[in-house]
């Protein structure tokens, strides 16, 4: 974990309590000692559960184990670790899951697939189990609504700031609370969510439902925010629905109209964490939103869209504030996707470069060059072959990224 915070790091919100949910953090010295990285969280009787994972084809044993859990609907415990990812272990890994289930499991007092299962770190080295015995019935008893700024620190690896979000809303007759966390600044591609997230809610809602909403929610947020074009065998997101607020009533079907506003909630809180995971990508110096509009298709324009935010030369360009905007035409034109040269224009903010297949007539270094020293960059590439439209975030690459992930496993 890195000693500096991010320039772009954001202040933690102030969190609520969420009814029927209990917490508590501890350190098991994992991969270093003196640090936070287990993360127990208590669920109450009822609590539903939603889940999106990674679509590497190599997860980790605590994926595997979520996938298997996720079919019950039901949650009572979530275990999650930093410091080691307990991928790539295998039979020992799958040993240290079912161990770890059965702890967590035995602590909550529950069935050990009512349990829910994370690990972050370095892949390839077995996890000991024990070092959760150790910790597991002392952090049962610490459990409590608060803060959630302990939990946010515990899960984290590279990360340089907690990352968390919050809205209340109402759903129906109640008023429910949604909280979040989430962890990642490299290894960032993610396709279903980010390396690890966590969220929670006290509205009622049945498995199913909240299945759909947690599914929908990451098109636009998690799985449209990339760091470094890499895809973690980690990735996983679980949102927690306890039921627990006054008044509340247990939504069954997901076009009840009372979802409305708790989905538009939903979104924002997924929307709010993936960037701050864009925030804080290793040695980013700026955060980048890619636009692309006029494609084919919203899919077309989403792939354009990552072509541009994944590139090493857009990226390196934002880190020397240089606005060669001749490396967006570059990554427009390699997407594979239908894109007319003498069609394509590009902004950078406000100011566009690029204007049907040449420089602006109106085009000045000078402006387009001030605007690249600010901290937050929006590159916008307009195609003119349609109405499909896509947002990525991204940030820059820095020496720090080579420095940090050189240095990871040491």
């Amino acid at each position: 974990m890195s000693t500096a915070v991010s320039p772009l790091a954001v202040p933690f919100p102030d969190m609520p309590p969420i009814e029927g949910v209990r917490f508590a953090t501890a350190e098991a010295g994992i991969k270093y000692k003196n640090r936070l990285d287990v993360f127990l969280a208590l669920f109450a009787e009822g609590t539903t559960v939603a889940g999106v994972f990674t679509k590497s084809k190599c997860p980790s044993a605590p994926v595997d184990w979520c996938r298997d859990s996720l079919k019950g609907g039901t949650a009572r415990a979530l275990l999650v670790n930093s410091g080691n990812a307990n991928a790539f272990t295998g039979k020992k890994g799958r040993e240290t899951t079912g161990l770890q289930g059965e702890l967590a499991a035995k602590v909550a007092g529950c069935r050990p697939d009512e349990v829910f299962l994370a690990s972050t770190g370095v892949i390839g080295e077995p996890l000991d189990a024990q070092k959760f015995a150790a910790v597991l019935p002392d952090a049962a008893a610490r459990a409590a609504d608060g803060p959630w700024v302990d939990a946010a620190r515990a899960i984290m690896t590279t990360d340089t700031f907690p990352k968390g979000s919050t809205r209340k809303v109402k759903l129906g007759a109640a008023t429910v609370t949604i909280n979040g966390i989430a962890k990642g600044a490299g290894m960032i591609a993610p396709d279903m969510a980010t390396m690890l997230s966590f969220v929670a809610t006290d509205a009622a809602i049945a498995a199913p439902v909240l299945q759909a909403l947690l599914s929908k929610g990451v098109v636009g947020s998690f799985n449209s925010v990339t760091v470094d074009s890499d895809t973690s065998t980690s990735d996983t997101l679980l949102l927690f629905a306890t039921g627990k607020a006054a008044g509340a009533e247990v939504i069954t079907d997901a076009a009840d109209p009372r979802l409305a506003d708790f989905a538009r909630a939903l979104d924002e809180v997924l929307l709010d964490l993936a960037i701050q995971v864009a925030r804080d990508g290793e040695g980013a110096r700026k955060l980048i939103e890619v636009r692309v509009e006029g494609a084919v298709s919203d899919a077309s324009a989403k792939r354009i869209a990552l072509s541009i935010a994944n590139s090493p030369l857009v990226k390196t360009a934002a880190a020397g504030e240089d606005a060669n905007w001749g490396r967006v035409v570059m990554a427009v034109g390699k997407a594979g996707e239908p894109a007319d040269r003498d069609r394509l224009s590009i902004s950078f903010g406000e100011t566009r470069v690029a204007f049907e297949g040449e420089r602006d007539p109106a085009y000045s270094e000078a402006v387009a060059s001030a605007y690249m020293k600010n901290k937050e960059i929006v590159v916008t590439a307009e195609i003119g072959l349609g109405e499909g439209r896509a947002t990525v975030w991204t940030c820059d690459l820095t020496k720090e990224y080579v420095a940090i992930n050189g240095d990871y496993r040491s």
